[in-house]
């Protein structure tokens, strides 16, 4: 299991996050704590109405909303009542088992997952110390959960990775079952919610994850000039579809303003995960990808997507990484110079594929140092290399090609003796 933890002040758009969903179809509600009444017959401003009523006790609070999901194995088929006592089990051993909260169960993923939508504000107007909550509560008590209830453990073999996010399902969207901004807007907020990201383009990498991505449009265009910004759909080729949705229009208002200001707070928050990501992607190269295939998918299976970025020549000038684990992206030049698109390259496939087009001189050759001495000299330690132990299948190939060639060595010619004629 996976604990993901987001603090806010925004309590309004958590719930309206969750309860889009339900609209939706890709979730249900299925547990309500400390709710008077049924809680199936309140409609969205009566669940919110039972949070404003704690959150008016001290206003001057401002960080009042607590956003966690809770994540499974793809393989763990856990039943609503299951979900249930999970949820409860794990709100009390963070200490929130007292306050009000809404668990959803969400369908939108490949795998089981839960959100749970709580304040921290308590009846006596004194909020629930929020700081470092997720090392210091949040990973003890998903550890003892997963005992508890024998869950695939987050830090087991076993566990597979998947991202929280569902890729926008563009035929439902096409044909108006669902409408395109509802789609985008349920997308966008949880990527900017879930993910770190320290620039445009980096939002961009996991945005195209979840076919969606952020357009100023050209840089010659009014849009860009006003720094305007519009949320498109995108198809399975990466071709903007649908009608792009300005992003003022949005809940949650992502303007280009917005996340500018996110940016920076971001690029600090991803730079203790550069650690992990830099590991797991030296030991996928450790274990020697043939190519770019091999590669793409050793690490996808470490919950990392990888994009290579190419010119108009279709020349590899860039990669990026997405650690769907810890949710941060990085740019391979930002981790350093062994994770650039030029670096990890060079390592795919080594001393295999760089050599294919050589014949078996050229390889003896290139892989010795240069000699020093004479032409002749030279031409002698080479010889005497391919008739070595270290190369028989060098020799025996060129033996194929001509049985003279090998017993032929350049020879100094012989200077005439002068005869003295008297």
């Amino acid at each position: 299991m996976v604990a993901k933890i987001v603090t806010g002040k925004k309590l309004r758009g958590a719930l309206h996050y969750n309860e889009n969903k339900v609209l939706e179809g890709t979730a249900e509600l299925i547990l309500a704590s400390g709710f008077a009444g049924n809680i199936e017959q309140m409609n969205f401003n009566q669940k919110l109405q039972r949070f404003e009523n704690l959150l008016m006790l001290n206003p001057k609070v401002k960080t009042n909303t607590l956003h966690i999901s809770l994540n499974f194995d793809a393989a763990e088929k856990l039943s609503d009542q299951t979900l249930q006592q999970i949820a409860i089990a794990y709100m009390d051993k963070i200490g929130f088992g007292d306050q009000p909260f809404i668990a959803y169960r969400h369908y939108d993923a490949a795998h089981d997952h839960l959100h749970l939508v709580t304040t921290n504000m308590q009846r006596d107007g004194k909020p629930i110390d929020l700081h470092n909550i997720g090392c210091i509560r949040s990973e003890n008590a998903r550890k003892e959960i997963e005992s508890e209830f024998k869950l695939v453990k987050a830090q087991s073999k076993q566990y597979k990775a998947e991202p929280a996010i569902k890729p926008v399902d563009l035929s439902k969207v096409l044909y108006g079952r669902l409408p395109t901004k509802r789609a985008i807007s349920n997308t966008v907020n949880a990527v900017i919610n879930a993910y770190q990201f320290g620039s445009l383009p980096e939002l961009n990498a996991i945005l195209k994850q979840f076919n969606v991505i952020a357009d100023r449009g050209p840089e010659d265009a009014q849009m860009f000039r006003k720094r305007g910004l519009v949320y498109c759909l995108l198809d399975e080729k990466g071709n903007k579809v649908g009608v792009p949705i300005k992003s003022s229009s949005l809940y949650t208002k992502p303007t280009l303003q917005w996340l500018e200001e996110q940016f920076p707070k971001h690029q600090v928050n991803k730079i203790a995960h550069n650690p992990a990501l830099k590991a797991t992607i030296d030991k996928v190269i450790a274990a020697n990808p043939g190519n770019k295939s091999e590669f793409v998918n050793a690490l996808k299976a470490q919950g990392v997507a990888v994009l290579f970025r190419n010119n108009e020549q279709n020349e590899t000038y860039g990669i990026t990484f997405i650690d769907h684990i810890h949710k941060t992206v990085f740019n391979g030049s930002s981790l350093g110079k062994a994770y650039t698109a030029k670096a990890v390259l060079s390592q795919l496939g080594k001393g295999v594929s760089t050599q294919k087009a050589l014949n078996p001189l050229q390889m003896s050759i290139q892989n010795k140092p240069l000699l020093a001495g004479t032409k002749e000299e030279r031409m002698s330690k080479q010889h005497d290399d391919l008739h070595s132990e270290t190369h028989p299948k060098v020799l025996e190939t060129l033996l194929k090609g001509t049985q003279e060639y090998a017993g032929w060595m350049p020879r100094k010619k012989r200077k005439k003796k002068r005869t003295l004629k008297i």
